[in-house]
């Protein structure tokens, strides 16, 4: 199928050599999802053998003399090719530059210390003695400190890092969002606390569900937005919810089920199919190549912020989708659509990041992003890392930790690295721009009010999905909206929201 946009023969060559990196891509995929869902306990350790293995051999193919001319000649003919052929070799070279830039004993150092700090995070966070993890953090700054040296960067060592998540973000480009959204963000929530229309907490929280009931509430959710289950897709259960694309015409998503709090997992399954919808929407003609997969973190996390939170928070969804909650889950008949609404959208300053609201969301993606940079040129050291936390996050929201598994130990990030938070606000910024835009083109309110999704589907299908990885970020953004990343796009919908809705 790639046949019909790649036209250059040397291009032609070089999808048919990079086809076996792409294959190892979908194993590892397979694996991963596997390890989540359906491996048994002592499998690990065979399974991560199995893993270094395959990714050793896709390493040796973008290292080979042999890829590496056909990408030369390729870029000698940069002006004659088109823009998926263009797309193709800047993921390639970009690929190849990870791959060979780091030295392998580093690498090495690298997958031994993530794996000892991911086990005494664990540890760590279950005593909440921010000590444990301490001695590993320090060797995963200092991994990242090389890594930053060894992939390059013009401006800040924290680029390098950024880059890896976020193709072309800069240290001055989230500066630039964060100088925007703080302020911004600070006084919406100090209005809406002022208010008192959105409560802190609401007593649905605390309401049991049957997870047969909730899993049929779910399938049904998925069903209205036409998700291909069984056909291009899979619905599963696990700790954790999360997408793999297994190619294009296999996305899987899990969710997870509590109890209680029928929201947290709706939400789980409405977020995941905005991340499965990116991968199963790609132009088909991409398939089994490189660039059948969504661009970058921030633009994947928008799609599944978009549905989760722009469409599955509405006012206008909670009305349409109230007859459906009612008839799983019986214990909502007591209420109205409107207290739906509100238990949707409680407001409230909260010490854990995954459960904070719309509002307050991305003044704790900002103190990660704060304490990575400072972590990074040596700023902060480890040892006062946690009263730094507890200041900057009373600071900014209000509220001080008192201790270690609710303030520095919270996250597993940074047991595998540094430089991934930022996708998160790059998702809600991107996904409130997309609404602005699709506005423009379509009575928004008015599908969703008749659970019409298909026009949605279409526009971001258009706009975003079908370009898989053909365009870096900002240049799919200009293309699509001709704008660049605009932080106002996100005050705006939380001021709509919040303050005049």
């Amino acid at each position: 199928m790639s046949q019909e946009i790649f036209k250059d023969e040397n291009i032609k060559k070089i999808v048919e050599k990079v086809r076996t990196v792409w294959a190892l891509d979908i194993a590892d995929s397979l694996m991963g999802w596997d390890i989540e869902v359906l491996m048994p306990q002592e499998g690990a350790t065979e399974r991560g053998i199995a893993r270094a293995e395959l990714q050793a051999l896709g390493q040796s193919i973008l290292k080979s003399k042999e890829l590496r001319s056909l990408v030369e000649e390729a870029e000698r003919n940069i002006g004659k090719l088109n823009d998926y052929e263009r797309g193709l070799i800047r993921v390639l070279k970009r690929r190849i530059k990870i791959a060979t830039a780091i030295p392998e004993e580093v690498l090495k150092e690298y997958v031994k210390t993530t794996s000892e700090a991911a086990i005494q995070w664990r540890i760590a966070r279950s005593k909440s003695e921010y000590g444990i993890f301490k001695p590993y953090l320090e060797k995963i700054v200092d991994l990242m400190r090389k890594f930053a040296e060894y992939l390059g960067y013009e401006e800040h060592p924290y680029d390098a890092l950024l880059d890896l998540y976020e193709e072309g973000f800069r240290t001055r480009d989230a500066d630039k969002m964060f100088n925007v959204l703080e302020p911004g963000i600070r006084r919406i929530f100090s209005k809406v606390q002022k208010e008192g229309k959105y409560k802190s907490k609401h007593e649905l929280e605390d309401v049991e569900y049957n997870v047969d009931d909730m899993r049929n509430l779910n399938l049904e959710i998925l069903k209205m937005f036409e998700y291909p289950l069984g056909v291009r897709s899979r619905f599963d259960v696990s700790t954790h919810p999360f997408t793999t694309s297994i190619g294009i015409r296999d996305v899987r998503i899990t969710t997870r089920y509590e109890g209680k709090d029928f929201k947290r997992s709706m939400y789980s399954t409405i977020h995941e199919y905005g991340h499965a919808l990116y991968e199963l929407q790609i132009d088909e003609r991409l398939s089994g190549t490189i660039l059948a997969t969504g661009v970058s973190g921030g633009i994947h996390e928008s799609q599944s912020r978009f549905w989760e939170n722009i469409i599955g928070r509405s006012r206008v969804f909670a009305e349409a989708i109230y007859p459906t909650i009612k008839k799983h889950l019986k214990f909502v008949e007591k209420y109205t659509p409107e207290e739906l609404y509100y238990y949707f959208n409680t407001v409230k300053p909260s010490l854990i990041r995954v459960d904070a609201d719309e509002v307050t969301y991305n003044l704790h993606i900002l103190l990660r992003y704060k304490l990575e940079k400072s972590m990074i040129t040596g700023e902060v050291r480890m040892d006062e890392l946690p009263e730094v936390w507890n200041s900057e996050f009373e600071r900014l929201i209000g509220i001080r930790p008192k201790k270690d598994s609710e303030g520095v130990l919270q996250d597993i990030h940074w047991s595998s690295g540094l430089g991934s938070f930022c996708n998160y606000t790059i998702g809600n910024v991107v996904a409130a721009q997309i609404l602005k835009h699709m506005k423009r083109e379509m009575d928004f309110e008015t599908q969703i009010a008749k659970l019409n999704f298909k026009p949605i589907r279409e526009y971001l299908r258009n706009k975003i999905h079908m370009w898989g990885s053909v365009y870096e970020p900002k240049e799919l953004l200009k293309r699509s909206f001709n704008e660049e990343m605009n932080p106002e796009h996100l005050l705006k919908y939380l001021e709509e929201k919040y303050l005049r809705g």
